[in-house]
């Protein structure tokens, strides 16, 4: 099968990119390389079957073009700066929003209906059940990058209704793993490297994450996709895990074998659209057989393990 990644350069694309390879298909990488790295592609461009095109989902053209002889479109390209929103609201319509649209047209252009999306847990705002399931009541959101990612999940559903699409939307909570390259542990650890004796943390350090290990996100989609058939399938991905930031930190300075002091910023939210408390409920995904081979905190480890073996990644961070 031909198959398009959007953000095919990206932390989870590239990881994608690879995943689909393994299986025997031909994958075009199509990103623009704001955030993703060429790096993360060395492994595919050894492969007959894989095609990088750059270009931008923000370029309805070079989408249409990139789309041509596929079967299946992975949409995972977009702005993932959740904590900066405010200071940008437009790239999260643009990029998010108005780029799902150009993706949903590009594919109705060639005649393609199966698609995938990444979606995320924070379109659930600030929920009143816990763990999260996939059809809690309509939520109030509370970060510009939840309700961009939201408003593409509506679209896709529309387009599944009004032209036949056929559609996976993943509600992905924060990913960890090889090639990650944004995000708290990222953070933390550029940080540490810098500093050892000191750490700020936003907030007070008891918001409640959940976190997924990048090869367990991979195996629940090709799961999902195998093993469910409906006009619109959506899965909550994440582990029956939270933690605290403050038990990462304790995870990750261990891991360094240092003991800086803590020193918060204050409140229960890092920043503006910071929800206290992320936890979803994944039985949906779990009733189709797929359970995660990694813990939240081997996730972290695995994550460490990778930054310290790839410096160039923080040296030469964006």
């Amino acid at each position: 099968m031909r198959i398009v990644v959007t953000g095919g350069a990206g932390f989870i694309g590239s990881n994608l990119v690879d995943f689909l390879l393994a299986r025997g298909h031909h994958v075009v990488a199509f990103d623009n390389f704001s955030t993703g790295r060429t790096e993360f592609l060395a492994p595919a461009r050894t492969s007959l079957n894989f095609t990088m095109v750059d270009g931008d989902t923000t370029d309805p053209d070079a989408l249409t073009r990139a789309f041509q002889g596929a079967e299946f479109v992975y949409h995972l390209a977009a702005n993932a700066d959740v904590r900066r929103g405010t200071e940008h609201p437009r790239k999260d319509l643009e990029q998010n929003t108005i780029a799902t649209y150009n993706v949903l047209e590009a594919m109705r252009a060639n005649g393609i209906r199966r698609m995938a999306f990444s979606s995320t847990g924070s379109i659930y705002g600030e929920p009143e059940v816990f763990p999260t399931p996939e059809d809690a009541p309509f939520p109030v959101q509370t970060s510009l990058y939840g309700a961009s990612k939201l408003a593409g999940e509506g679209l896709i559903a529309a387009y599944c209704e009004g032209f036949g699409f056929q559609a996976y939307i993943f509600r992905f909570v924060s990913l960890l793993g090889e090639r990650y390259s944004h995000g708290h542990v990222f953070d933390f650890f550029q940080r540490l490297r810098q500093n050892p004796h000191e750490l700020r943390v936003l907030g007070n350090g008891q918001q409640r994450k959940s976190y997924l290990y990048v090869q367990d996100c991979l195996d629940a989609m090709q799961v999902a996709i195998d093993h469910s058939h409906d006009k619109v399938n959506i899965f909550n991905l994440g582990t029956d895990q939270s933690c605290r930031v403050v038990d990462s930190i304790g995870w990750i300075t261990a891991h360094l074998g240092i003991s800086p002091t803590l020193n918060y910023t204050g409140g229960e939210r890092g920043w503006i659209g910071d929800s206290p408390l992320i936890e979803l409920d994944c039985s949906r995904i779990r009733a189709l057989g797929w359970t995660p081979k990694l813990t939240i905190q081997q996730g972290v480890v695995k994550t460490l393990e990778y930054l310290s073996q790839n410096l160039w990644l923080q040296d030469d961070h964006k």
